[in-house]
């Protein structure tokens, strides 16, 4: 009997070895990668943004990023470096990823739809933001600054002081945020007859881009006394091409970021106002999205973020060092 319960426990240590053995095996031996599969189990955030060259896109980006690092979820950045055809690319081998949301800010806001189609085709969700697409009708939503405003703004205070001004603007017309802000400026502007447009320039908001047109515009000798730039990085340009030409004291220049590169040239009085945008605000607004269209929660169409103007007057209270 003795023999017996001798030989049933060897056969249950055996049993124990053996299945001890098989997992051993299995986990350790057999090219399972869990991580791995933790990653087949997590979201995927495919992100294209317009450029990452402005750092208004990493700091959007940054607030982002933390959110999805908390949650365990996957980022695939792309950067189309303000080329529309391989932001097409890039956003079809994101879909091919198996991305389960799109976050994009169109290079240009009409050619972006066959990527978007294909999204929509997969179940892919998608928010845009900073601008706007043509076909809104696919998108879940978008947020962006209330950019038609900003142009606004700078007109406004142009028109304080009832001078007369003549205006060069410097455009980007394949970004919808970029036609905004140009249109609320003219659109204010409209009737006053001490403003007058002399010339719209295409820099795509770079400023290795409107440096050049800048100078090339000078070197035709049309007159002109202020500047309006869509963005902040614009502004930078012609900023360097006025001081090229020894003609900076002689204009006044207008932009949209209040970046800390705009923000200590207006403290140092060589631009006159910047209308602020605040990356971090829309970054928040961002994630919170995208976590809630993730968890089926509602979201609304369009989310604007304020701009404030600041000038000479309130540079103090927002500081040179940072972005707002």
């Amino acid at each position: 009997m003795n023999k017996l319960y001798v030989k049933i426990f060897l056969i249950v240590v055996i049993g124990v070895n053996i299945v001890f053995l098989i997992l051993f095996i299995y986990f350790f031996c057999g090219n399972i990668d869990l991580s791995l599969n933790q990653k087949r189990k997590c979201n995927k955030i495919g992100l294209s943004y317009m450029t990452m060259n402005n750092e208004f896109y990493k700091i959007l980006n940054e607030e982002i990023f933390a959110r999805a690092e908390a949650e365990g979820d996957m980022l695939i950045l792309r950067d189309p470096a303000l080329d529309a055809e391989r932001q097409l690319k890039q956003i079809n081998a994101m879909l091919d990823e198996k991305i389960d949301i799109l976050v994009v800010t169109p290079v240009s806001w009409k050619t972006l739809s066959p990527a978007l189609e294909r999204a929509k085709k997969e179940n892919v969700k998608i928010i845009v933001v900073d601008s706007d697409v043509y076909d809104k009708n696919m998108i879940d939503c978008t947020i962006k600054s209330d950019n038609y405003d900003a142009g606004v703004q700078i007109a406004k205070y142009v028109l304080k002081d009832n001078k007369k001004r003549r205006f060069v603007l410097m455009t980007h017309n394949e970004a919808k945020s970029g036609i905004d802000r140009i249109q609320g400026f003219k659109d204010t502007v409209k009737g006053h007859k001490n403003i007058d447009i002399v010339a719209e320039l295409e820099c795509e908001g770079q400023l290795e881009i409107a440096d050049p047109e800048m100078q090339k515009f000078i070197k035709s000798g049309k007159d002109f006394d202020a500047v309006f730039c869509l963005n902040d990085l614009a502004s930078v340009g012609v900023v360097a091409a006025l001081e090229a030409n020894d003609i900076l004291d002689n204009v006044e220049i207008y932009g949209v970021d209040a970046s800390p590169d705009s923000k200590a040239l207006i403290k140092e009085n060589i631009m006159k106002a910047s209308s602020a945008q605040f990356p971090s605000k829309i970054g928040k607004s961002t994630a919170n999205a995208i976590y809630d269209i993730l968890q089926d929660s509602q979201v609304k169409e369009q989310i604007l973020i304020p701009v404030e103007l600041i000038s000479s007057n309130n540079i103090e209270k927002y500081g040179v060092d940072r972005w707002q």
